[in-house]
């Protein structure tokens, strides 16, 4: 009896539909993550408090900068250190781009980096940053900066 059972069964599956139908789901799982993705980053974009990259007087690169010039992000939650200086070019053994002279001498000076405000734009003018203090083996004070105010 068994050996009548083994003889009715095909000898190959349809491996063909099965991998099809496989195939149709992981397509349409990875568009609707590409869709979500998409969605929730313009979402961020947008809401109150993200990034702003071109607020009250912030020119085109080169030009000059007047004073209450804001730069950067509204998100003080995550910027919540500050800082205030004159803004000069140039880190310390390899750290910040450029460092916040103020008072007190060297010692006082805070290093800068930034990945969302050009810090260029705003040399030999007296600042006031707002940043995320990060880990240095060097400098006394490194700071990831995300907003800027023209103080003078």
């Amino acid at each position: 009896m068994d050996n009548k059972k083994e003889e009715n069964k095909p000898l190959l599956n349809n491996i063909e539909k099965q991998s099809s139908l496989f195939s149709r789901k992981i397509i349409l799982a990875l568009l609707i993550v590409v869709l979500l993705g998409v969605s929730s980053g313009y979402l961020i974009s947008t809401r109150k408090g993200g990034i702003n990259l071109g607020s009250r007087g912030e020119g085109a690169p080169g030009s000059s900068v007047s004073k209450g010039t804001v730069a950067g992000s509204n998100d003080l939650k995550t910027f919540k250190d500050t800082a205030e200086g004159v803004l000069k070019k140039g880190g310390i053994n390899g750290e910040g781009q450029y460092h916040l002279v103020r008072p007190g001498g060297d010692s006082q000076n805070v290093y800068l980096i930034s990945s969302i405000v050009d810090l260029s734009k705003f040399l030999d003018r007296k600042i006031k940053v707002w940043g995320e203090t990060q880990r240095a083996q060097t400098a006394g004070w490194l700071m990831d900066v995300g907003r800027v105010e023209v103080l003078e």
